[in-house]
């Protein structure tokens, strides 16, 4: 190994703590090591809890100065975009102008996070049958909350349930995803860097069936924060039975097409969108649905900008689509496309893997019962289908499990209006594909796809817990 490489240490209880175990992080495109990480074992992930369980219990930790705390952090993190965006590259295959784009995002978020520092206030209630009562309502912190975050947005994900917690004055104990925990810890560097609370932020690493299992069975955190798989969301809520969980599961996202929209300008966004991080966003753009009378015109346009995207090395900034998280998972895409043309699905474009690259593909004549119809992708493929009448496609929008989020182009008015209510979705896009998330909007599917909010203002008010007062002014 490059003997430059710095082992990154995990932060425990306000101290960087080195470990005999470590795991090796790789540049996702050219397969060598980038960094090498402390392993936590289960004595450190105690250490971990015991330490944020402390700080809640004992620590003030005032609206006042957790602003200042996330102020700051936003502060450094702008001064380090550059520096930041590159780890994002590297160690997680997102192209650097996309990777760039999250940093920012990042900063903004934490900003939102802070300014809801000041709106936790309770309320007065109305006293209409009991006389010589006086009701209000107080915010406080809900304990110690376990985010467990994935590889997708390194940075932004963990920003997006830190932060939060943080500004709802709970001590926070982060579990990254191995693949991509170098950013975390850098991250938490920053949260030390501005005066965070010893106690208030915990980074530990490690796999999901040692760490992970630690974190579930711990009865000390109150509320677990999860961005992930379906099947691992299930679990979390086997086993912390009626603890609180904000969980972020699985899609595979819709777009409609209508015949009244501007088909060009859909077809450009769309041919982008599919396959923007290697497909590997929760509302990737997965299946796209095109009103039949304009399905020539628009795969005209969208096959030719297909061609037009660049693929190759994350650190070129002309770079559209990068290599996915593990040559595994490249593997598994290349597989599952073979499965469904192996059932009578055609390839129009794409369909071929180098490494852990694989090009953007698109994919018609695909069915129900086919891996890239009904799973989750999470990787550079797009299922194109037909439909007649929109009372079809939003059928076919909601024949899924999965409900995250949805997208529709049309310049129809009233069907903008109805079509919220008709699909089973937590968001809704017109105009636009389903792949867009701006950081202030409530996030969160229906379905499998989860529940809950992301969006500061809205996973805060899950992070806190509303405690009635009811004073007898004449008792």
């Amino acid at each position: 190994m490059n003997s430059s490489i710095v082992k990154e240490k995990l932060f425990i209880n306000g101290q960087w703590v080195e470990t005999e175990n470590t795991q090796k992080i790789y540049n996702k495109y050219t397969g060598e090591v980038f960094s090498e990480v402390c392993i936590a074992d289960e004595n450190l992930v105690d250490q971990a809890i015991e330490a944020a369980e402390f700080a809640h219990k004992h620590t003030v930790f005032a609206p006042d100065y957790r602003y200042t705390v996330l102020m700051r952090t936003a502060e450094l993190l702008k001064e380090n975009i550059e520096r930041f965006a590159k780890i994002i590259a590297q160690e997680g295959g997102k192209p650097i102008t996309d990777a760039k784009a999250e940093v920012n995002r990042s900063v903004s978020t934490i900003i939102m996070a802070a300014e809801e520092t000041k709106k936790l206030v309770g309320e007065i209630i109305p006293n209409y049958n009991h006389q010589g009562r006086f009701i209000y309502t107080i915010k406080k912190p809900i304990g110690v909350v376990a985010a467990i975050t994935p590889f997708n947005f390194p940075l932004n994900l963990v920003v997006h349930k830190v932060a939060p917690a943080l500004a709802a004055g709970n001590p926070v104990i982060l579990k990254p995803a191995s693949s991509t925990a170098t950013i975390a810890i850098k991250f938490c560097e920053l949260l030390e860097k501005a005066g965070v609370p010893k106690g208030y932020i915990q980074c530990v690493v490690g796999s999901g069936s040692t760490v992970g299992e630690q974190l579930l069975k711990d009865e000390r955190i109150a509320h677990y924060t999860f961005t992930g798989s379906p099947e691992v969301g299930k679990h979390i809520k086997r086993t912390i039975g009626l603890r609180k969980a904000t969980l972020e599961l699985g899609s595979n996202s819709a777009t409609i097409v209508h015949s009244d929209a501007d088909i060009e300008k859909a077809a450009s966004k769309l041919a982008k969108m599919a396959f923007a991080h290697a497909g590997q966003i929760c509302i990737s753009v997965q299946r796209i649905l095109i009103q039949n009378s304009v399905k020539e015109k628009f795969m005209e346009k969208f096959l030719q900008e297909v061609s037009l995207l660049k693929v190759g090395d994350p650190l070129n900034p002309q770079t559209n689509v990068g290599p996915m998280i593990s040559e595994k998972e490249a593997e598994r895409i290349e597989q599952w496309v073979k499965e469904a043309v192996d059932e009578g699905a055609k390839v129009l474009i794409g369909g071929k893997r180098e490494k852990s690259i694989y090009y953007p593909t698109v994919i018609m004549n695909a069915r129900k019962g086919m891996k890239v119809m009904d799973e989750e992708a999470f990787g550079p493929i797009v299922v194109v289908s037909t439909y007649e009448t929109i009372e079809e496609a939003i059928e076919l929008v909601n024949d899924s499990k999965y409900g995250l989020q949805a997208g529709i182009y049309t310049s129809d008015i009233n069907l903008s209006y109805k079509i919220p209510y008709l699909l089973e979705v937590g968001g809704v896009i017109v105009n636009d594909t389903c792949c867009f998330r701006a950081d202030q909007m409530p996030y969160g599917g229906v379905k499998e796809s989860g529940n809950g909010k992301e969006g500061p203002s809205y996973a805060i008010q899950e992070l806190v817990e509303t405690v009635t007062v009811v004073v007898n002014i004449e008792g």
